[in-house]
């Protein structure tokens, strides 16, 4: 007969304490977000049942429906560039160049910045640096700030795309690092070419970390709220105010706790559903590669 493994009483004292501060901070304050997302609470005084009353009202909402467009617009502009870019970077420092390891430590930098602290910053430069230069070199397009315009969505995407681009390009170097460099001196002797190389061995090889990047990215920029918050504060009006963003002002200011527990209740299970829906697309198209 097999022994049975004693679990060390270590385990205990490290999981179980960690389980129960989960469970107080995480999972309860779920859990009341949904139970008020029933009711018609202000975040004080009296409340009652309403039902599926402000779930449906969200159809209607405009302010709701317009955050869900920018907020999409954002995500999956955002996705692609950082996909496509950090995949281009990394091949390009994983070759045989000079200085390899300070580049890799530069590109890295901007992801161990807060992303206030960075939003802040390029707030600054878009207001003031950027204008100056535009005025002094002609240039029309840059002597206005770009976050005061119908425009101010591309300063937070390029904002959001740079500092993101560290950790997706740590994530595609290391699948490039997995690679068998006999594969490449084969495909090589053949007379493959560079993107022949990149379209047959590299990307193929590469499949799993575009999975893991996609769905990742996707997460995180329908989330988006910090870089908002620092640079436009959803505006000009509220044309760049993302989902999380609307559920904080009108939820925790706008007297519209309850109805904005809903909001955050659908935007997880959007949430949910987009990265499931990723990764059954991209686990497929990992295999069809296979």
């Amino acid at each position: 007969m097999r022994k049975s493994k004693k679990i060390h009483p270590a385990f205990y004292c490290m999981v179980i304490p960690v389980a129960i501060l989960f469970f107080i901070f995480h999972t309860i304050p779920f859990l009341q977000g949904i139970f008020y997302s029933f009711t018609n609470w202000r975040g004080y005084g009296e409340w009652e049942f309403v039902g599926l009353r402000n779930y449906l009202h969200m159809f209607q909402d405009k302010d709701i429906l317009n955050s869900y467009l920018f907020t999409f617009k954002f995500a999956i502009i955002s996705t692609v560039l950082v996909n496509i870019i950090g995949l281009f970077l990394a091949i390009g420092l994983n070759a045989k160049i000079k200085f390899q390891k300070f580049l890799k430590a530069v590109y890295f930098l901007p992801y161990m910045l807060g992303t206030l602290i960075i939003g802040f910053i390029f707030n600054f430069v878009f207001a003031h640096l950027v204008p100056e230069f535009g005025i002094g070199a002609g240039i029309e397009a840059l002597s206005v700030n770009i976050l005061g315009t119908e425009n101010a969505w591309m300063g937070i995407v390029f904002v959001t795309v740079w500092q993101s681009l560290a950790f997706t390009t740590l994530i595609y170097l290391s699948g490039l690092q997995t690679v068998d460099q006999d594969i490449y001196e084969a495909a090589d002797l053949d007379g493959a070419s560079g993107f022949t190389l990149f379209r047959k061995i590299t990307f193929p090889l590469l499949a799993p970390f575009f999975t893991i990047n996609m769905v990742l990215s996707a997460k995180g920029f329908l989330m988006a709220f910090d870089q908002i918050v620092a640079m436009t504060g959803g505006g000009p009006g509220t044309s760049t105010t993302s989902i999380s963003l609307l559920i904080y002002k009108k939820g925790f200011t706008g007297g519209q706790f309850a109805y904005q527990s809903a909001n955050s209740v659908v935007l997880f299970l959007v949430v949910v559903i987009i990265s499931i829906v990723q990764l059954r697309i991209l686990e497929k198209r990992e295999a069809n590669m296979g």
